[in-house]
């Protein structure tokens, strides 16, 4: 079941238009590059270059599959200190965050 619901997860937010991905204001985007750097990067590191984390750096995201980031920030990694997101982030916000990482735009203020 699980596994059904993670495909779920990964094919709604797979679908997200650019008219729902904008929904997110202004305010809120400065509100979650703000938790991209200091939330994120207590792990991943201040500059997202790595640490406890792995980096995400936008070479790093290069080679990192969307749909295992997606599932990976949205439950997080068993075993791990990476934890499920889902619950604090919409789907729609982890989906903008990803852009930001893939763009290595979390930088620009």
């Amino acid at each position: 079941m699980r596994k059904a619901r993670r495909a779920w997860l990964l094919f709604c937010i797979s679908i997200l238009t650019p008219t729902a991905m904008a929904e997110i204001t202004v305010s809120r985007q400065v509100e979650l590059k703000n938790l991209l750097e200091q939330d994120c990067g207590s792990c991943h590191g201040l500059t997202l270059k790595g640490g406890l984390g792995p980096a995400l750096t936008i070479d790093a995201m290069k080679k990192k599959p969307r749909a295992v980031m997606l599932a990976t920030i949205s439950d997080g990694r068993p075993g791990t200190p990476m934890p499920p997101w889902k619950n604090i982030l919409t789907a729609e916000e982890i989906a903008w965050l990803l852009d930001v990482l893939y763009k290595g735009s979390y930088r620009e203020k």
